[in-house]
């Protein structure tokens, strides 16, 4: 009895997935690894709440380690370094490798966009004698969750002779910061009537940015004039400049820890900067690949990655197409040899909303980074899913570099789904699979992510491009 119950269990265990908690696997100077890994990835967070700031700071970075402005038809060396700036909103870092360009490309790809609110082209007005800004909501959101939060707003304004100006309020200690009025819950009986989704409508996401009038009794709209008033003597703008203007509006939160543990991050802009972070990271580091390696961090996913800084754009495939007649290859050939992992993040299981997911195919906090072979929703609609080959090769990678890693899928399968930027990356011929790290509160104004889990998806990103 005492043999046979051994027996099942020692077959259970070589037969059995055997998926564990990284808390219980890692040592504890691994663990302390993590955790001054992701002290980084949070000041990375603080100071990059839009593409725009994402791109200076990896800039930045890449020149600091080396990586040189590319350039159609430069010379290029294995363990030559460089990047390409794509509009000032999304950037594509390469490191070549020794092997030759045609057996292909290892490419790590993330986006660098988050949910937020824009302003209109024609933003401020005053009602009641007070000033407001007009938005338009970015991506998917869960409206009522952007109200009576504080707001920062970060962007660029070019003016009628083309001077640009950079804002930035609401960050910095002293700043004034911003927010969309909710109504109090005493008067809220006809607005708690609607369904959620229209707790609070589009045009409702109005941004309060001032009330003192400007002191003359013979005109109208006094708070507006004194606001752009104060708005011309700090920037020289005038109100038409909001018509050339790329405002947005985030939420003034810095990345704080989670927890007794301080197990966790809670931010704005996890999705995706917690794997736009991991992949750059892992290819500053990259040294003598074999394979050439590239990080691309690309713009406009949270919208379906549409216009010239979206991976439906075709600077991905010119910049491979370039780098290839550099060796007197065909760019389809570099493609066709080249693979991707998809760097995404995917939902983790919320014990709160147990329903929405399928349990043993979600993925959780502390998991590991998470392989998403598919993505879509209802019918896979909307999806590469990678192949089994293709899967089978990146657990072989993970497991060899003792990567903890784990599946899931982005909810049950008639409920939800959603898109990557998988599908924009196999069209060129390339193997591809999301790979990223599972999110609480995705989407929100302020996500969570588990810190052994960012971690491990830096180190898979680096064991797969290396």
């Amino acid at each position: 009895m005492g043999k046979g119950n051994t027996d099942a269990k020692d077959l259970k265990k070589s037969l059995f997935s055997n998926k564990k908690n990284a808390g219980l696997i890692l040592k504890d100077d691994e663990i302390k690894k993590a955790d001054k890994f992701c002290e980084k990835y949070k000041s990375f967070l603080d100071v990059s709440k839009t593409e725009r700031e994402a791109v200076e700071y990896a800039i930045k970075s890449l020149e600091e380690n080396g990586f040189k402005e590319y350039k159609a038809g430069m010379e290029l060396n294995a363990g030559d370094k460089i990047y390409y700036n794509n509009r000032g909103k999304a950037v594509i870092a390469s490191v070549i490798g020794s092997d030759p360009i045609e057996n292909g490309i290892n490419l790590c790809v993330a986006h660098i966009d988050s949910p937020r609110l824009d302003l209109k082209q024609c933003p401020v007005y005053e009602e009641s004698e007070l000033a407001l800004f007009k938005t338009h909501y970015y991506g998917g959101i869960k409206k009522y969750q952007w109200a009576a939060i504080p707001l920062s707003l970060h962007g660029v304004i070019v003016k009628a002779d083309n001077t640009k100006i950079t804002i930035n309020i609401g960050e910095e200690e002293g700043d004034p910061v911003f927010c969309v009025n909710d109504l109090l819950p005493h008067l809220a009986v006809d607005q708690m009537k609607r369904n959620l989704a229209e707790g609070i409508k589009g045009e409702e996401l109005n941004i309060l940015i001032g009330s003192r009038p400007f002191k003359d009794d013979e005109i109208s709209e006094k708070v507006k004039l004194n606001i752009l008033k104060i708005l011309n003597e700090k920037y020289g703008i005038v109100e038409d400049d909001f018509i050339s203007a790329e405002i947005e509006a985030v939420p003034a939160f810095k990345a704080r820890d989670i927890g007794f543990d301080r197990s966790m991050i809670g931010a704005y802009g996890h999705d995706d900067r917690v794997c736009a972070y991991t992949t750059f990271q892992a290819i500053l580091k990259c040294k003598n690949p074999k394979k050439t390696a590239m990080v691309v961090l690309a713009d406009k996913e949270e919208t379906g990655s549409d216009g010239n800084t979206g991976l439906r754009s075709a600077y991905l495939k010119y910049f491979i197409e370039d780098l290839a007649k550099g060796f007197g290859v065909e760019g389809r050939t570099v493609l066709s040899n080249s693979e991707c992992l998809s760097a995404d993040v995917n939902a983790a299981f919320d014990p709160t909303f147990p329903d929405v997911l399928e349990k043993r195919n979600a993925a959780y906090i502390n998991y590991g980074v998470v392989v998403t072979k598919f993505t879509g929703s209802r019918g896979k609609a909307g999806t590469s899913d990678a192949s089994a080959e293709f899967v089978g090769k990146i657990r072989k990678i993970f497991n060899e570099n003792k990567i903890i890693w784990q599946t899931g899928e982005l909810g049950r399968v008639d409920l939800g789904g959603g898109g990557t930027v998988a599908a924009y990356v196999a069209n060129l011929d390339v193997d591809t699979i999301d790979v990223g790290v599972p999110v609480l509160s995705m989407h929100s104004p302020y996500e969570i992510v588990s810190k052994l889990d960012v971690y491990m998806a830096y180190k898979a990103f680096s064991a797969f491009m290396s």
